[in-house]
């Protein structure tokens, strides 16, 4: 048997990269799936897995408000009935710069993308996920010891901390909850830049610091890939983890965030 046979998952941010690999792995082992993100990309990506037999919806959200989290989960539920898994994969870091360098409305718009999607989304789904005894993966990112993204660490270290404090309320409930810790990974050019200002040449500066001191941190001194990335959301999804909850497993190479 599939392990997400009968199972309906979630995936945030599913238009691209690592939530678009989960969305096609998570459909091969059987999972009905819930793809959401604010690009319109997200519906060829849906597409393509309906003409592969997957039973799929694609949404459009702006996940960052109470709103746009609320609704997506509503359809989801009145499109499958149910809800198993929810992936919060939404985040990244928007710019890549010292900390003195970020104007306040910069700060701000890091957090809202890195931390409030997945508060949301977390709020939103429990009742149902409490109902199915689901469980819940949030992406998180070994850039909690990075440079160069004080505003997008503070966001992920806030990932790391609900994800804990949430396993403890939800045991009794039967609801797991863990998170991945992405290190640098490899990935197709983005469909969607996460920031569309040209760079200068001292942005180029900054974020190849960025790129030097992640493959300096991580034991194997490379990048990931999408799969390497992708097989531990899924194990930790699954019945397989069913005694895992309140864990953040670092996916970096060594890198321990």
């Amino acid at each position: 048997m599939k392990r997400f046979e009968g199972q309906v998952m979630l995936i945030t941010g599913a238009a691209q990269g690592i939530g678009r690999r989960l969305a096609e792995r998570a459909g091969e082992e059987g999972a009905a799936l819930v793809l959401v993100d604010r690009a319109e990309h997200v519906h060829q990506v849906a597409r393509e897995l309906d003409e592969q037999g997957v039973e799929v919806l694609a949404l459009n959200a702006d996940l960052e408000t109470w709103e746009g989290a609320e609704g997506a989960i509503k359809s989801a539920i009145e499109r499958f009935g149910r809800l198993d898994v929810l992936v919060n994969n939404v985040g990244g870091t928007i710019w890549a710069k010292p900390y003195t360098q970020y104007s306040p409305e910069q700060v701000e718009a890091e957090v809202r993308r890195s931390l409030f999607p997945t508060l949301w989304c977390c709020r939103a789904a429990l009742p149902h996920l409490i109902d199915s005894g689901g469980n819940i993966v949030n992406v998180s990112s070994v850039a909690t010891r990075g440079v160069n993204r004080v505003p997008y660490a503070s966001a992920k270290g806030g990932v790391n901390a609900m994800t804990v404090a949430l396993a403890i309320e939800m045991a009794e409930h039967g609801v797991r909850v863990n998170a991945t810790a992405p290190g640098g990974t490899e990935a197709p050019p983005r469909l969607t830049p996460r920031n569309a200002e040209p760079q200068s040449e001292q942005d180029k500066l900054w974020y190849q610091q960025l790129i030097d001191q992640t493959l300096a941190s991580s034991l194997m001194h490379r990048y990931g890939t999408l799969d390497e990335q992708v097989g531990p959301i899924l194990f930790l999804a699954s019945r397989d983890a069913s005694y895992i909850t309140g864990t953040v497993v670092p996916v970096a190479g060594g890198d321990l965030g």
